[in-house]
């Protein structure tokens, strides 16, 4: 009599190892918007091996001698239609400006060997993106990771770059810890955000999403195809997007784009990445700094760029998130183009 039960308790388990099995090994679908090709989009063919599609906004009336690049976050971020629209006003001050897909996103090339994303390839990328443009300097403007790439560049290209505006920073790379614990100062009135990553992540991450992240970072291999982990990584950012601002209401529709191995694998070579703090100690480039009231970046960081930058100016946005251009535009562009002027 007690032998059926054990009978049944087997076959209860294989079952549910052949499920769990059918949810990690299955393609599954995201009903989310697709990536769309923009008829402007334009590429560049570079030495590193990466084919990167850009968009650019050609100036009005007398054209600056260095034009402006934007490095969008993520990593594994993409070139919006709102990036377009929030920059064009800076092209009426004379400036080209550059918006392109990082390796592994958007219009850009998807790479078969997913080991070769890391912070310095897209750090390499970016410096020959700035000999095809052929300007003596450039201007950046880093969002979040974009931020992190501008810190990688400049360390080894100083003389390159003009000014920088550094919006919604993340962390350098590598991560001090320590700045986990900084406290902002209480006159600026920082504002925990509604919405959080984490909540986000939790809310959108499936079996198989976190399988594949896990098989791509331990064995360097696609267990999903480009399009599904892609399309889930817009289905992320649709809840991603509620946390990069002060009302969540107002968070942007995603857009398709997203490169999720792009992510994953830049994001596991941080810990590899050569710390250029050493470098950009006492930078006399000029900075801007942009951190929004909401934003859910650590003040510490922020901190560290104050201190590696002492030719900045910090300015905090009010009911703004980490993507300020999102609720606050008109200050955004007005803060960067009077920064440019002076």
């Amino acid at each position: 009599m007690k032998r059926k039960p054990l009978k049944y308790l087997k076959y209860i388990v294989l079952l549910s190892i052949a499920v769990y099995l059918l949810l990690i090994f299955l393609p599954r679908t995201y009903d989310v918007p697709h990536i769309q090709t923009r008829q402007s989009t334009q590429y560049w063919e570079l030495s590193t091996g990466s084919k990167i599609g850009y968009f650019r906004i050609t100036a009005k009336g007398i054209k600056k001698t260095s034009p402006i690049i934007y490095l969008q976050g993520g990593p594994g971020g993409y070139i919006s239609d709102q990036n377009i629209k929030t920059l064009t006003p800076l092209s009426e001050d004379g400036y080209d400006i550059y918006l392109y897909d990082q390796i592994g996103s958007g219009q850009s090339e998807r790479l078969l060997n997913i080991t070769e994303y890391t912070a310095n390839r897209h750090k390499n990328d970016l410096e020959e993106i700035c000999k095809k443009i052929g300007a003596d300097k450039v201007i950046l403007i880093g969002q979040s990771w974009g931020a992190v790439l501008a810190t990688l560049y400049i360390a080894d290209n100083p003389k390159s770059v003009e000014k920088i505006v550094f919006t919604g920073v993340a962390s350098i790379q590598p991560t001090n810890e320590e700045l986990l614990n900084t406290n902002a100062p209480d006159s600026i009135n920082l504002k925990i955000p509604p919405y959080s990553n984490r909540e986000a992540n939790q809310k959108t991450q499936n079996i198989r999403s976190h399988t594949t992240a896990f098989w791509a970072r331990t064995f360097g291999k696609k267990l999903a195809s480009d399009k599904e982990v892609d399309d889930f990584q817009t289905y992320r950012n649709i809840e991603l997007n509620k946390a990069t601002v002060c009302d969540p209401a107002k968070a942007l529709k995603a857009e398709g784009g997203g490169g999720f191995y792009a992510q994953v694998m830049t994001v596991k070579s941080f810990g590899e990445t050569e710390d250029p703090r050493v470098k950009l100690r006492n930078c006399k480039v000029p900075i801007l700094i942009m951190k929004g009231q909401c934003d859910s970046q650590p003040w510490g960081f922020v901190n560290e760029y104050l201190e590696l930058f002492p030719n900045h100016i910090l300015k905090i946005v009010p009911e703004a998130g980490h993507s300020i251009s999102v609720e606050q535009p008109e200050f955004y562009i007005k803060t960067i183009s009077d920064f440019f002027k002076n």
